[in-house]
């Protein structure tokens, strides 16, 4: 909150009627495991300091799983009994059907009609605790327009439902609705109907009584001229930072509290952990800006164990590492200059990988395509079987398959029935034991040369079973949803990498994308995404 607005604040909180006693509810759904992050809830949920700040008793909840959401709305209706007034704002993925709807908690996976129930909490249930303060409550739902799957029956979004008799509805973008409770709502003194009216970009229904204010403006000031500075050096307190002192003394350089603001911005500046941690504090990073940063950090090859939006132990050593390497003092926190130049180097290391990997996959394929020449390009069995031993993943990787089929075709057109009988079977089995098997009964028999080269590649890939479970269960552990699976498979289409169908399903072209991928940029060729590969991969395409 910017300091004029922070005395602001407080000099109406000292004025406010003492009897006066309002509640709010603000919950803000943005990471989901299985759709897309809705973004702007993030700054719905942080609206909830604006409504602190006008005197509500707030109940904050954030990224809450079904269960969450039904003890959250159940602690508020509790707690607002004797309540005056009302605020509910409440934003995520929501779900409708009719008039029906539902905000889902951050674990839906998939809800129908006849589950949705245990996936979300009906907003019925919200607007009818609303409805227990008719004429002074005010029902806030903010989402973005974004994909999630759904079952039968259901239909994503806000829906059509009905206000209340004495509530007013206020719904659309969250992050618009959390410029809504700031900049409007937050100016005591008018009435639901003027409200209404400032609602720009968002929809409106149920009540808009404009008889009264929906919140009053505070009464004038006590004559204490002290309780003002008194009130705000408390908030300063507890916000305990250089700036929030340094704004208190210049409101009130000579008053009551100046010496002790003074002492303490010298002994916060005399710990400079403390200091760093404080200044990071003040920046008020997101959820996105923080994983963004760990990105960087990891771009930069400062691993910080996982790209999750939270500044655990391993993104603070990261830091520190960054910063040790830049010369700078390695407190761990970061200020405002470290991230631009964090940013700027991650920026230009993007960069310099994508100019390396260009340069490589161009020689990968100037080698492919002369090996091609050498061998396969003529079109005998030999030559075709050469190429694929050396690139199974190559350029001409399919053309080669579809040209040794016609010889396996009319091999198999041409052998005599067990011989055929028995390589089919081989074939249906496709392990290196059935190879074997053949090969031990036919030695030179009509398909041997084929059973040979399937048994080297039955072989390899047996050999390589445990490297690639490894590989999956990494790749797992990224927990990777459908909308990052179809950024990465749109990024390596880009790349003419051929990943199939962009559906975010990893099917076998997508597994041979990343192969190619893999091999462009020198790491291990598995198939499999690592977390290295998925920030690589996504930074390039910036």
């Amino acid at each position: 909150m910017p300091t004029r607005a922070l005395f602001a604040a407080v000099a109406i909180l000292a004025a406010w009627p003492a009897w006066a006693r309002d509640v709010a509810l603000v919950i803000g759904n943005e990471n989901y495991r299985r759709a897309p992050d809705v973004n702007s809830a993030e700054d719905a949920a942080d609206a909830g300091a604006a409504l602190e700040a006008l005197g509500f008793d707030v109940h904050e909840g954030r990224d809450l799983d079904a269960a969450g959401l039904r003890r959250a709305l159940a602690g508020f209706h509790a707690d607002a009994q004797d309540a005056d007034r009302m605020v509910i704002l409440v934003a995520g993925h929501f779900a409708h059907a009719g008039a029906q709807g539902w905000l889902l908690g951050t674990e839906a996976d998939r809800p129908s009609l006849g589950s949705v129930d245990g996936a979300g909490l009906p907003v019925a249930t919200i607007l009818s605790i609303a409805g227990e303060r008719p004429g002074a409550a005010m029902v806030l739902l903010g989402t973005e327009p974004l994909p999630i799957a759904l079952g039968p029956g259901l239909t994503g979004g806000l829906g059509d439902m009905p206000a209340p008799q004495g509530v007013t509805v206020i719904s659309g973008d969250a992050g618009t609705l959390a410029e809504f409770v700031t900049d409007v709502l937050a100016e005591p003194g008018q009435s639901q109907a003027a409200l209404a009216a400032q609602a720009e970009g968002l929809g409106v229904s149920g009540y808009l009584g404009d008889a009264g204010p929906f919140l009053p403006r505070p009464a004038p000031p006590a004559t204490d001229a002290g309780a003002a500075e008194t009130a705000a050096w408390d908030v300063v307190r507890r916000l305990d930072t250089v700036p929030a002192y340094e704004g208190f003394l210049r409101q009130y350089p000579s008053g009551r509290y100046a010496a002790e603001a003074r002492a303490a911005i010298e002994a916060i500046r005399a710990q400079p952990l403390l200091q760093a941690q404080k200044a990071e504090e003040a920046l008020a990073l997101s959820r996105d800006r923080r994983r963004e940063v760990q990105r960087n950090l990891s771009l930069l090859e400062f691993d910080p164990r996982g790209i999750d939006g939270l500044f655990g132990p391993g993104s603070r050593r990261a830091i520190a590492a960054w910063q040790k390497a830049n010369r700078i003092e390695a407190t761990g926190y970061l200020d405002a200059d470290q991230l631009t130049r964090l940013q700027a180097q991650a920026d230009r290391r993007a960069a310099e990988l994508e100019a390396e990997a260009r340069a490589r996959q161009a020689e990968l394929d100037r080698q492919d395509r002369l090996y091609w020449e050498q061998t396969g390009a003529a079109g005998d069995e030999a030559g075709l079987r050469a190429y694929l031993k050396r690139y199974p993943d190559g350029l001409f990787a399919d053309l080669a398959q579809e040209r040794l089929a016609v010889f396996e075709d009319r091999r198999r057109q041409e052998a005599q029935g067990a011989d055929r009988l028995a390589w089919d079977q081989a074939v249906a089995a496709g392990t290196a034991q059935a190879y074997r098997d053949y090969l031990r009964v036919f030695p030179n028999g009509v398909f041997a040369e084929d059973a040979q080269a399937a048994l080297e590649a039955a072989e390899a890939a047996e050999g390589a079973e445990a490297a690639r479970a490894s590989a999956e269960a990494a790749e797992n552990a990224l927990g990777l949803n459908g909308f990052f699976r179809q950024a990465i498979e749109k990024r390596l289409s880009n790349l003419g990498l051929k990943p199939g169908r962009v559906d975010g399903t990893f099917d076998d072209d997508t597994r041979r994308a990343i192969r190619r991928y893999q091999e462009a940029r020198g790491m291990e060729v598995t198939g499999y995404l690592t977390q290295a590969a998925v920030v690589r991969l996504l930074a390039e395409g910036l």
